[in-house]
Formats: structure tokens, C-alpha cells, sequence
């Protein structure tokens, strides 16, 4: 009689024998500059989508459709065998960040390189490779036994790194073909191979842009200077008084609703495998700064912030060039925690700069994109499903932490669809995500797979199905 042990090893077994052709396919799919953000590879984020569903239809799941939006396609796939099941909606996306500036690749980032056991590409980790992981335990359990232990649903965007502009409209016309009762979304690290992680909290974010205009047309500095006010420095004297001298964020109410951290939380971040030293070498600064009372782990990942992104303005070639601007813009975004909300954290801020304006200057302040912190309960059974899983593909039982990124999926699936969200990354820290030579390791990648097979079997195990996961 065949148990759902044997299912599960018959499953583990093929992914360890396949493991070159589960590689050789992953580096098909960061070959395709799949770069939402530049029109210029609109075609390339299409061909990447419909080599996502060409996989799914390959490996034997059903339904599947590439949906196109106003903007990049939404691809889905399913495998729904059995409605005594639970069901699980498996997230991830495609799309990828630019890779400038590419002179700083050490090989070409839409040319994949295996180096030392990492594998280097735009991509690679986010998340082409974390998303791939959870399709080829499917193929693994499907080309076995012929079969999963719960149901599953794929929904793959290609918008990701825009913002997911298009996904809560995608949601919300396909509420009944998402319904499930988890979400599973793998664009998370770890802090090593022998140290895996849940992550059970996520900040949330708004970003906004500030546009500082004065004269009519850039002027001669000479002949001007001096009696018109300079935007360039509006906008620096501005974004000087939005930190005071402690590192806190001056904006009126931006605290208001932040969920203080308990002594629990606070004494299990200071637990956590964490070097400050390591962490000043990865970023090159001589110290750390940042709101004072709290720890560098606890600003990173539990605290809000404010920083600036971008600044523009005037002449910014080469040589000298003696211009007055006409005007000068900053982008600026807000990491948020629970207790937060997007937008209005972004009327606040909005407010809060217009105030500092002088009447010299005409100041716009544009809410560019958001999204909204997320916090799950690290008791819930399906966390022990997870962390089954991790001490059986990584060998070790895995810590919980906070996530300093925002990823606006986990709070748009529980408004819209009232799912919670485990969020079991694969990546590491160094893996350089929007930066150059962006990487993946080759064992993060084999194990991840072997974990999510065991996260399909552990929850079955935990879970029962919800009425509205049967459809």
C-alpha cells in the first residue's frame, strides 16, 4: 500500500537524479530579459510568460492560461485532483530589475555563469529561482506517483518590480479561481545554508516623489544667483528636516499606529545569527547609523524608515557649468510597519512637505506606488508545516525573522482573498538582489526544492481545507 511517505521519497529521489535538467531549464529562463520596467523588453517579459506556462503545461498541470493585463501577463496554472484536500496558491513573479549599471557585471547578467557553486544573473534569485523551486516540485511529485498531497495553485505576475499595478484587479476578477487556503511565496532569504528562516513579518511601503520648481527655465548663476531661490536647494533643505538628530522620522503622526515590538520579539531578534561587523563589510560603511534606541537588526527589519532614492537636478556631466536650475526632484520612499498604512503615510508625508515649502518655490508631491506591511502569527499550524519542511531540505530547524523588503502581494492576498501567507525564502543575504551580479546558490536552489515537496506533504499533515478552497 503505498503511504504519503513513499509519495513524498519517490519525490525527494527524482529531484535529486534530475537535478542537472531542473538547472539546465532555470538558466533557459534567466536567459530572457524579462525587465518590466523598460519598454524595451515588453516582447522579452512575454516570452518569458508564456515560457512559464509551457513549463506548467510540461510538467502536467492543468488550466493553464496567460492572462494579459494593461500591463505584463498574470500566468496560472493549477492541479486540483482531490477537493477533501487543502489547497495552496503558490506565488511568484518573472519579472526582473534592470541590471544597470552593467559595466559592474563580472559576466553578462542575461547570460547566466555558474561560479563557485552560485549562479550569476539578473534574476537568479529574484525570483526566477525561488518561483522555479515550487514548479519543479510539482514536476517531481507528478512524474512519480502521478499525483500531489494537497492541491495547488499557481499564479506567476510579471509586474512585480513595478509594483504589481495590474495584480489587485487580477484578484479581484478571479476571486473564486484563487480561492484557497495558504499562500506560499518563496522571494525571502535566509541567513545561511545551516541557518534557514521564516520569515513571519514584512514592511510595508510608500514611495513618493518630490518636484521642486522655481524659475521658468535654468539660469545663469552669475547673473541670477543670489535673487532667485535655487529649487536644488528647497528640495535639500527639505529632505534635511525629515530625520532629526536621533535618526527619527519627523513627519507629524508617521508613529502614530506603529506596533511597538515586545520584549519576546525584541530578545528573539537579538538571538538571531546577526554580525554587525559582517554587515559593515557587505555595505562598506565605517559605522552604522540610525533612530536611536533600537538595534541595527531591529531598524532593518522592524522599525519604519524614510530614505532618499534619487536626487536630479541641474548640470550633472562632466566639467563645470555655472547653472541656476529651474528645477529639482528627489524620489523618496518609506519603509512601513504593521500597524501602518500606505496611503496615509503618503498623505502625511505629502502634507508634512508642503508645509516646509517656501512660498518662493512651487512644490508637487506624487504618490508613485504602495503597499501595506504584513505580519502572521509564527504559532499558526502551517508555520510547523514549514518548518517540517526547512529541517527536512536544509538539515537544520529554522529561526524566525523579520523582513526588512516589502512585498505587497502577502497583504493584497489577505484583503482581497483572505489568505495568509508563508513566506519561505530560499536566497541568502549576499545575493545582491538589484544590484550587480546578483546570484543564486546551486545548494539553496536543490534544497529549496526538496523543501517545498516536504511543505506539500507536512501540510497536508497540518491543514484542513476551507469550503472555499474546493472549486
Amino acid at each position: 500500500m503505498t503511504t504519503p511517505l513513499d509519495i513524498i521519497t519517490w519525490a525527494t529521489v527524482y529531484a535529486h537524479e534530475h537535478r542537472e535538467q531542473y538547472l539546465s531549464e532555470l538558466l533557459d529562463l534567466l536567459r530572457i530579459p524579462s525587465v518590466s520596467t523598460m519598454p524595451e523588453h515588453t516582447a522579452d517579459v512575454l516570452r518569458a510568460a508564456n515560457w512559464i506556462a509551457a513549463q506548467m503545461k510540461g510538467i502536467g498541470l492543468q488550466n493553464v492560461q496567460v492572462t494579459l493585463t494593461e500591463g505584463h501577463p498574470v500566468v496560472y496554472g493549477e492541479w486540483l485532483e482531490d477537493p477533501t484536500l487543502p489547497t495552496i496558491l503558490v506565488y511568484g513573479h518573472y519579472d526582473v530589475q534592470p541590471p544597470d549599471p552593467v559595466d559592474e557585471w563580472q559576466s553578462p547578467p542575461f547570460e547566466p555563469e555558474i561560479r563557485d557553486g552560485q549562479i550569476f544573473a539578473r534574476g537568479a534569485s529574484d525570483d526566477k529561482g525561488q518561483m522555479f523551486a515550487h514548479l519543479k516540485a510539482v514536476e517531481s511529485y507528478l512524474k512519480t506517483s502521478g499525483r500531489l498531497l494537497v492541491n495547488v495553485k499557481f499564479i506567476i505576475e510579471g509586474e512585480e518590480e513595478v509594483g504589481s499595478v495590474n495584480l489587485e484587479s487580477f484578484c479581484r476578477e478571479h476571486q473564486e479561481m484563487l480561492a484557497a487556503d495558504i499562500a506560499l511565496v518563496s522571494d525571502t532569504h535566509m541567513f545561511g545554508l545551516d541557518k534557514p528562516s521564516i520569515v513571519y513579518a514584512l514592511r510595508g511601503l510608500t514611495y513618493m516623489e518630490v518636484e521642486v520648481r522655481g524659475p521658468s527655465s535654468d539660469l545663469h548663476s552669475g547673473s541670477y544667483g543670489g535673487a532667485v531661490h535655487n529649487p536644488a536647494q528647497v528640495l535639500c533643505e527639505i529632505i534635511a528636516r525629515l530625520h532629526d538628530a536621533q535618526g527619527r522620522i519627523t513627519i507629524p503622526g508617521f508613529y502614530d499606529d506603529v506596533q511597538p515590538l515586545s520584549e519576546e520579539e525584541r530578545e528573539q531578534l537579538a538571538q538571531l545569527p546577526f554580525d554587525e561587523a559582517e554587515f559593515r563589510r557587505e555595505t562598506g560603511v565605517r559605522r552604522t547609523w540610525g533612530e536611536a534606541g533600537y538595534s541595527v537588526i531591529e531598524q532593518i527589519s522592524a522599525r519604519p524608515t524614510l530614505d532618499v532614492n534619487g536626487l536630479l537636478s541641474g548640470f550633472t556631466g562632466e566639467g563645470a557649468k555655472t547653472v541656476l536650475p529651474a528645477w529639482a526632484r528627489a524620489k523618496v520612499s518609506m519603509r512601513l510597519v504593521p500597524g501602518q498604512r500606505a496611503h496615509d503615510i503618503a498623505e502625511k508625508f505629502r502634507r508634512y512637505v508642503e508645509s516646509l515649502a517656501p512660498d518662493t518655490v512651487d512644490v508637487t508631491v506624487t504618490e508613485l506606488a504602495g503597499g501595506e506591511p504584513a505580519y502572521v502569527d509564527p504559532h499558526i499550524p502551517e508555520m510547523r508545516a514549514a518548518e517540517r519542511a526547512y529541517e527536512a531540505g536544509f538539515g537544520a530547524r529554522p529561526v524566525f525573522m523579520r523582513e526588512g523588503g516589502s512585498i505587497p502581494v502577502v497583504g493584497l492576498f489577505q484583503d482581497i482573498l483572505g489568505l495568509r501567507t508563508i513566506l519561505m525564502g530560499f536566497g541568502l543575504p549576499d545575493d545582491r538582489l538589484h544590484a550587480p551580479n546578483e546570484k543564486l546558490d546551486l545548494e539553496s536552489f536543490y534544497r529549496g526544492i526538496e523543501t517545498s515537496i516536504h511543505f506539500m506533504g507536512a501540510y497536508k499533515t497540518f491543514a484542513q481545507p476551507s469550503h472555499s478552497s474546493r472549486s
